[in-house]
């Protein structure tokens, strides 16, 4: 076991912010040294509950300390390439947020990047993978507990969408939770990619058509689909059916205390993604820094980070057309197999 991961958390908003309280206060094994944030002052409001860490404007600058040993990347998508070749040239264990990039090709040149390193450093933060619900069920896919899988069912319901939040973006920041959920389950590469576009919700801004329903096939002809509804209003909600062979499963949807009092009945509904998967946000954090200091990768690669990038493309073309698209990828370099 290595030394303890001194992080430099690249991007102080909503995701960096969240990721510096809990390296600080849940995670066993790592610090913070140094926090990055274009806007000086939000990053060092962030440290200044944090002994010894630093705030600083720049990325190369918190790359370049000499107190840093690892980084965590959660700017916005299109500013990831630049830190990622950067943090691979020093040799650093990554947890880089999704998008490994915004479109597939940068994420190739990551990918490139990282095999002529020769080691896997870079993790990418499909936080599924980690939500107890979804390892479970991975568990009986992969055990064959009722026999072959034969169709994934899911649905990701989110209350509204920030303004700006565009009819790609369905795809590119929501679905693409989606396309690595169905790889993990699977374990095959996605193939196809179709979009439908039926009965707008009056709620959708304007330029958005909400909801939409993706249809997906992969190598072995598991068929998957997705309901994206991203005003929904009720709450947010992610929830999966599994249909096997023997039997059929289901996660997420509704869950907590359910509760009859003052002639009502029901419970509560998460209100977003950081309540929903905190503790799968912890385990992730947990493992990557525990497989780090190991030098191993703890989760999802910078291949699934392609992967899923060349999926979105196939279904931001699939909006555009209404066709089948297929999913076009490169062959997997040896370090991923």
């Amino acid at each position: 076991m290595t030394e303890i991961l001194r992080v430099a958390v690249i991007g102080a908003g909503r995701m960096g912010a969240d990721h510096i309280q809990r390296l600080n206060r849940r995670i066993n094994g790592a610090e913070v040294a140094a926090v990055v944030d274009v806007d000086l002052a939000r990053a060092q409001s962030t440290v200044a509950d944090i002994p010894g860490a630093v705030a600083l404007a720049d990325a190369e600058e918190a790359l370049n300390n000499g107190d840093v040993n690892a980084v965590l990347i959660a700017t916005p998508g299109f500013l990831h390439e630049d830190i990622l070749l950067k943090a691979l040239a020093k040799g650093f264990p990554i947890l880089c947020e999704k998008p490994l990039t915004p479109d597939a090709a940068s994420a190739w040149r990551v990918v490139e990047a990282e095999q002529e390193l020769g080691l896997k450093r870079i993790q990418v933060g499909f936080m599924r993978r980690y939500d107890a619900e979804y390892a479970a069920l991975g568990s009986m896919i992969r055990n064959r507990d009722l026999g072959e899988l034969l169709m994934l069912h899911h649905q990701h319901r989110n209350p509204d969408t920030p303004p700006g939040f565009t009819n790609e973006m369905l795809i590119n920041d929501s679905v693409v939770h989606e396309f690595d959920a169905i790889r993990f389950f699977t374990g095959e590469e996605i193939t196809s990619v179709q979009v439908r576009m039926g009965k707008a919700s009056r709620n959708a801004p304007a330029g958005q058509h909400d909801p939409q329903h993706v249809l997906i096939e992969t190598e072995s002809g598991v068929l998957a689909d997705v309901e994206i509804f991203v005003n929904a209003r009720f709450g947010y909600e992610v929830a999966t059916q599994a249909t096997f062979e023997e039997g059929i499963v289901s996660i997420g949807g509704d869950r907590g205390l359910y509760t009859r009092t003052a002639g009502r009945w029901g419970g509560q509904v998460t209100p977003g993604f950081e309540e929903r998967f905190v503790a799968a946000y912890d385990v992730e954090i947990q493992s990557w820094v525990d497989a780090a200091r190991r030098g191993e990768l703890g989760g999802p690669s910078a291949w699934d980070g392609y992967a899923t990038a060349a999926c979105c493309e196939a279904g931001v073309e699939a909006q555009k057309n209404g066709e089948k698209v297929a999913v076009k990828l490169n062959a997997k370099p040896a370090l991923y197999n």
